[in-house]
């Protein structure tokens, strides 16, 4: 009962449940998130009810807020805004805030950028948040975000299934208001749909 599930929508909603209400699962499943139509859970943490949250948008924008924001609810609930979203825009990914570390953001044309968590400054849940990345023509949209640090390896995969092994610390670490740099060469027709995080093993 010290720990939590903090869950996001790609529509913004955020909920977090204490851990103690999923101790007695069912062969059929259990209710965690109720969902309103059109919308989808893209994402969930486990987080001790202290720690900050980042989220992350396809459009380019991420917002920076303390988890104490959002107030422990049942396992039925719908939940409360985190992020406020324009026309067309939506969640792609959520991740817990630690300063020694940068959020890795790459694009569906294979470009992206590490940047570091600490520039991404404390905000309020349910506000539009900042730049993470430049969205272009030439960058198109977010793909996927994750945290990483120099000792991390990243896998990115594409929609007609190519997949890229490369270190983190070899990713360029710049500012948030920047486009960032080719990390994933595509076929003509192809994208890059998700990028996986492999952790690092102590020699």
């Amino acid at each position: 009962d010290k720990h939590f599930i903090f869950m996001v929508t790609k529509k913004g909603i955020v909920k977090k449940t204490n851990l103690s209400a999923y101790s007695k699962p069912r062969k059929t499943g259990i209710i965690a998130l109720t969902l309103k139509k059109g919308d989808a859970l893209i994402g969930v943490k486990l987080t001790d009810g202290n720690q900050q949250i980042i989220l992350a948008t396809r459009k380019g924008k991420a917002v920076r807020f303390n988890e104490s924001e959002v107030r422990s609810m049942g396992r039925t609930a719908t939940g409360v805004k985190g992020i406020k979203l324009k026309e067309q825009d939506r969640v792609i990914g959520i991740v817990i805030a630690e300063d020694n570390k940068s959020i890795l953001t790459i694009t569906q044309n294979g470009y992206g950028k590490r940047t570091s968590i600490s520039n991404f400054r404390l905000t309020h849940r349910s506000t539009s948040g900042i730049i993470n990345i430049q969205c272009s023509e030439r960058n198109g949209i977010v793909a996927a975000i994750n945290s990483v640090t120099d000792d991390d390896e990243l896998m990115f995969i594409s929609q007609k299934g190519i997949t890229i092994r490369t270190p983190s610390k070899g990713i360029s670490q710049i500012g948030r208001n920047t486009q960032g740099v080719r990390l994933m060469r595509l076929r003509k027709g192809d994208k890059v749909v998700s990028a996986a995080k492999i952790v690092g093993e102590s020699l």
